[in-house]
């Protein structure tokens, strides 16, 4: 129970439902921690995970007459999602700390928390559908019927014994739906706005938080400056980091042309930013590693499926082929502008979530 409507309203249709419910909520992150440090914001209100959704949570768990606790994880949170983050970042990529919650977190360890006080499932507000192929004995992660709310795309690391053991009851249902529901169990936080920032970085400031958590660890990027370039290998600028770019970005870029400049890529080895035009920014393969297979044990053949290489995209027709232990090699039909490194590549069969993987090299 984050204390937002969607896990909420969740628990109300279980309880509802005459199941025993247990409200569990995840302490991941001291919001008060870096508050006003290093430029930080001062307020931590208005983000996900916060006290107050902790209090939200109580409360709703309170109205239903439920047995509610929180379980504190953060010394696993800042290990497995908030480290990696930074280390992904000062490393040249753009990281996706929501997907690492999810498979290292949420339904990792909460699943083993249900274990311990003898619950058979762990129900999540997650806005994505789950079945049981019986022809194929392999349980599905299907999209929701709310495309608009679809969160698949976090969700493509479960394994078959996690996906075994997880309700999404909101799979069949709209937002509207959703909140409808929560006024009618008479929930106090019926109509409490949706959170869009990631737990641990207030407005979206990577650069900020990046900062703020080095110095707090009396740590400096080190080896992370270098020369900004073009594609065709002439250096333009030298910049102060690494961290301060991703693919696609052309504010704050610190050159002027006469022509607008993104960035094509992040050169790991060497620290260069390669920079050029619009279109070259488009590609049409990608290599995914530590690839997660949903919807088949193995990928003995190329399959053609559709690719979403970022939350919001537009999945493009494409085909999967092995490459290598855990390795895929996607080729996409027409190409692709902005593949990420960092980022994640889920592939779709129709409504069906084949696998993913975490996109290593746009080319």
């Amino acid at each position: 129970m984050s204390g937002g409507v969607d896990s909420s309203a969740v628990a109300a249709m279980l309880r509802a439902e005459g199941r025993n419910v247990i409200g569990l909520t995840m302490q991941l992150w001291n919001q008060r921690r870096l508050a006003g440090h290093e430029g930080m914001p001062e307020s931590v209100q208005g983000r996900c995970c916060s006290i107050d959704d902790v209090y939200d949570a109580r409360r709703v768990a309170e109205t239903l007459g439920i047995p509610y606790y929180v379980v504190n994880h953060e010394e696993r949170f800042e290990r497995d999602v908030v480290r990696p983050f930074v280390e992904e970042y000062l490393a040249g990529r753009t990281p996706i700390p929501c997907s690492l919650c999810n498979n290292h977190l949420k339904f990792d360890q909460l699943l083993i928390v249900a274990r311990q006080i003898g619950a058979d499932h762990v129900a999540t507000g997650h806005y994505a559908q789950v079945t049981l192929d019986v022809h194929t004995d392999r349980w599905l992660l299907k999209r929701p019927a709310d495309k608009s709310k679809d969160q698949t795309y976090f969700l493509f690391g479960l394994t078959q014994e996690q996906l075994s053991r997880t309700l999404f009851p909101l799979g069949g249902m709209t937002k509207p739906e959703v909140r409808e529901l929560a006024r009618k169990h008479k929930l106090v936080i019926a109509e409490k706005p949706d959170s869009q920032e990631i737990c641990f970085v207030p407005g979206g400031d990577y650069k900020r938080f990046l900062e703020a958590y080095l110095s707090e660890q009396g740590e400096q990027p080190t080896g992370v400056a270098g020369e900004m370039v073009t594609t065709g290998g002439k250096v333009i600028a030298e910049h102060a980091g690494v961290h301060n770019f991703t693919v696609g970005q052309r504010k704050g870029l610190g050159v002027a042309t006469g022509s607008p400049l993104y960035v094509i890529q992040i050169k790991n080895d060497t620290r260069q930013v390669v920079v050029g035009k619009d279109e070259e920014l488009y590609s049409r393969t990608l290599r995914a590693r530590r690839v997660n297979l949903i919807s088949t044990a193995e990928l003995l053949e190329p399959m053609r499926v559709a690719v979403k290489i970022r939350h919001k995209h537009q999945p493009a027709p494409a085909v999967i082929a092995s490459a290598g232990p855990d390795e895929v090699l996607v080729t996409f039909d027409e190409p692709q502008r902005a593949i990420t490194p960092g980022q994640a590549a889920v592939f779709y069969d129709g409504d069906v979530v084949v696998g993913g993987g975490w996109i290593e090299a746009p080319r």
